[in-house]
């Protein structure tokens, strides 16, 4: 499909089909508008590239902004699960949003990535680094880190990190049973702000959730996470790899990665080049709960060269 996108109306979405290592091509949805200095942005879970429809506008105006469907999310498509869940590792879902970016005619770029996409960014700068210009990653530490400093807290707050990660069909089937209702909760944990998200967006998530496939993806991406993920970054801790591309890290003052970490510091570990950070007065959700006070952050460091 090719044309307007009901939630980013002054977007063209269209289906990008990128090779796919070891299997057939797969298809990205992506949604782009604007000129200037290309800028991919990478939506979390549950959400897809409409979580942007506030931010993305305004980046628009001095930007060329393409907002991306990770695999296994929204339109995009859905491969099947291996063993070793390497279809949904970071790895595999950067090379995807790589390999978008160039067939759109952009060999390097700026990354934004909230929740799962600031992962894959994550992911992104570390093994494409002459792809990546900057990365700015919206509430989240590093994975390795924050799995290796987990306590009861972290554990009851973002207890999805662990349900979902059991073996196959278990969090499959249970979700199955109570799509609805898992998918408010969750969406109603994220959100430090009434409202958030709207309506027709929780309808939007809500119909790409329903699909089946969507939530095997969504339970393979945290077993990655959990796993071959991990495994990536140990091989980076133990090879010295780091960022070499400034960072931005924005969080939520009144969300738990916030509460439990020195979320600038964590990155500060991970990476080589400079690192800002702020947080904003917000929740999960930065750009759905205050995409203004987002969006002018973000435009701020887009801008730096």
């Amino acid at each position: 499909m090719t044309g307007p996108t009901t939630l980013l109306p002054s977007f063209t979405a269209s289906d990008v089909e990128v090779a796919a290592d070891g299997g057939p091509p797969l298809r990205i949805r992506a949604a782009t508008a604007g000129s200037g200095p290309p800028v991919l942005l990478l939506h979390g879970h549950p959400q897809t590239h409409a979580t942007w429809r506030e931010v993305a506008p305004r980046l628009a105006e001095r930007f060329t902004v393409v907002a991306a469907d990770l695999r296994g999310y929204g339109d995009s498509g859905k491969p099947p699960s291996d063993g070793a869940h390497l279809a949904y590792s970071k790895r595999a879902m950067a090379r995807d949003q790589v390999r978008l970016m160039r067939a759109l005619g952009h060999t390097s770029f700026a990354v934004v990535g909230h929740d799962r996409g600031g992962r894959v960014a994550h992911r992104m700068a570390l093994d494409h680094p002459d792809a990546v210009e900057r990365l700015a990653v919206l509430d989240i530490a590093p994975t390795a880190t924050m799995y290796a400093r987990t306590d009861r807290e972290f554990a009851t707050r973002y207890f999805w990190w662990f349900f979902l990660i059991q073996p196959a069909p278990l969090p499959e089937t249970m979700i199955a049973g109570a799509t609805e209702e898992f998918l408010q909760a969750h969406l109603r944990g994220q959100s430090a702000t009434g409202g958030v998200p709207a309506p027709d967006l929780a309808r939007e998530y809500l119909r790409c959730y329903r699909d089946p496939d969507t939530v095997r993806a969504v339970c393979e991406d945290y077993r990655a996470a959990a796993t071959v993920d991990l495994e990536h970054d140990a091989a980076d801790a133990r090879e010295g790899r780091l960022l070499r591309r400034p960072v931005l890290a924005l969080w939520g003052g009144r969300g738990t990665v916030g509460r439990l970490y020195d979320v600038a510091a964590t990155w500060r570990e991970v990476s080589g080049a400079a690192v800002q950070g702020e947080a904003l007065d917000c929740g999960h959700l930065l750009q759905e709960e205050l995409p203004e006070a987002t969006a002018a952050r973000l435009e701020e460091f887009l801008a730096l060269r």
